[in-house]
């Protein structure tokens, strides 16, 4: 084959940049997991160990098939993060009594002590970028995404 290369015109990286959801979410979760690992760095935990940990604070302790799509994560990644978890003492992972192929993770007391003292964190960064967002309705915006994440992907 002989010829010049076909080349995309600028202006369609323009109108990706400018339109898809898909590489604004992106940029805007690198930017919040920045954010919200340096606010939590004093207590030791990064903003991801920090949402498994608080989805693990509930009264009855999830099956791990229940948290990865909850957190929207594959398994095998799940299962990493929480061995960290488990290696820091702050999470347990044991048989379902009901169904012993099934496992079940807990928060350990330093789980939930790390927890407490992560929380006021986790609000004061929050507050801060409610405030550095004026007028915007986050509340809104948090409902929005969830709903793309839960929303069937068309293959």
């Amino acid at each position: 084959m002989s010829g010049a290369c076909a080349t995309l015109p600028f202006a369609a990286t323009q109108m990706v940049r400018d339109r898809c959801l898909c590489l604004a979410a992106q940029r805007a979760a690198r930017a919040l997991a920045r954010r919200f690992d340096a606010a939590l760095r004093p207590v030791g935990l990064t903003n991801g160990q920090f949402s498994l940990l608080m989805a693990l604070n509930r009264p009855e302790p999830p099956r791990i098939s229940d948290l990865a799509p909850f957190l929207a994560m594959d398994r095998t990644t799940l299962t990493a993060a929480l061995k960290v978890l488990e290696r820091e003492g702050l999470a347990r992972t044991a048989p379902d009594a009901a169904d012993r192929r099934n496992r079940r993770v807990t928060l350990t007391d330093a789980g939930h002590a790390r927890l407490i003292a992560a929380l006021p964190l986790w609000q004061a960064a929050h507050d801060a970028l409610d405030a550095a967002m004026p007028g915007a309705d986050l509340a809104a915006l948090a409902d929005g995404l969830g709903r793309a994440a839960r929303a069937p992907a068309t293959e």
